[in-house]
């Protein structure tokens, strides 16, 4: 877990959320799919941008074209005419955009992965749930709840905040005081800890204040792939980073559905957020009244 960023919060229905947090990671530019829209209508002598007239004659006469300058474009009349002229938005395909997300929740990401055309990278819990298992263990000797709650406050691992962030990590205590019920506190140890973290376990877990056992349990050897097993913990409000590529097309389609008062509320602010980083020369081609 990392520490937190400073970010803003909302409140709905009572309940207050972290927002996520945006920063564009990559963009082509417009000049490709300029570029392929005149290769339709082999109309590069009608384009307004020397750089795609001077691309084309570059190609014809067997040399390298120059990507950056193509791309240095910031406006194309043929593709705003078959963006919203003419609505032939297969051309928008050829321009892709890249962005970071830091923040979002897995109620978000369970609605992002019903856009089917992105690339969608994600912060796996498998990976990043040791801290929160760590500390379990170390408050479990002395069954010190308050010290649990204390030290998962500060991971900010949830969009929650406030009552409802401490609600949270009460049922994560209470849950994985189930699982050691349920399978015994030998076998709940072999899951939670890496061997060399189990040792260190039981040769200071009953003597180490849990705040210094938790220390040494984040400073030792990970257990690989820990989150398999306490992937039950999870719900909806457990944040995630993320990386999503689109292409222009289907960005259109993303910010027409989730910019939308129908779209659930965090994605809407999500949708919003990456709007606000996207270049002009992208909207213009894909939405109406900025």
């Amino acid at each position: 877990m990392k520490t937190k960023l400073k970010t803003e919060t909302k409140i709905v229905a009572g309940i207050e959320y972290q927002l996520p947090k945006v920063y564009l990671l990559q963009e082509t530019g417009i000049g490709t799919a300029e570029f392929a829209a005149r290769t339709c209508y082999d109309s590069f002598n009608k384009s307004e941008n020397e750089s795609v007239k001077y691309t084309e004659a570059q190609i014809l006469i067997g040399n390298v074209p120059d990507t950056d300058r193509l791309n240095d474009i910031e406006h194309s009349d043929l593709l705003n005419d078959l963006a919203w002229t003419y609505f032939h938005h297969s051309i928008l395909e050829h321009a892709v955009l890249t962005y970071a997300i830091k923040g979002t929740s897995r109620g978000v990401l369970q609605e992002h992965a019903r856009h089917r055309i992105q690339a969608i990278s994600v912060q796996s819990t498998r990976y990043t749930m040791s801290p929160i298992i760590n500390a379990f263990v170390a408050c479990m000797p002395l069954c010190d709840k308050e010290t649990f709650e204390s030290i998962l406050a500060k991971l900010d691992f949830l969009v929650l905040e406030n009552d409802a962030k401490y609600l949270e990590i009460s049922q994560i205590w209470d849950k994985l005081w189930l699982q050691v019920n349920e399978i015994g506190e030998e076998e709940f140890l072999k899951l939670a800890l890496s061997k060399p973290n189990l040792e260190k376990y039981h040769t200071t877990g009953f003597t180490a204040k849990p705040e210094e056992l938790f220390f040494e349990l984040q400073n030792g050897k990970a257990k690989r792939n820990v989150g398999d097993n306490f992937k039950w913990l999870v719900t909806d409000n457990w944040k995630v980073d993320m990386v999503v590529t689109f292409n222009l097309r289907s960005l259109k389609n993303y910010f027409t559905l989730r910019d939308n008062g129908a779209a659930y509320w965090q994605i809407q602010e999500l949708a919003k957020a990456m709007k606000a980083v996207t270049p002009k020369k992208y909207l213009d081609l894909i939405v109406k009244d900025k």
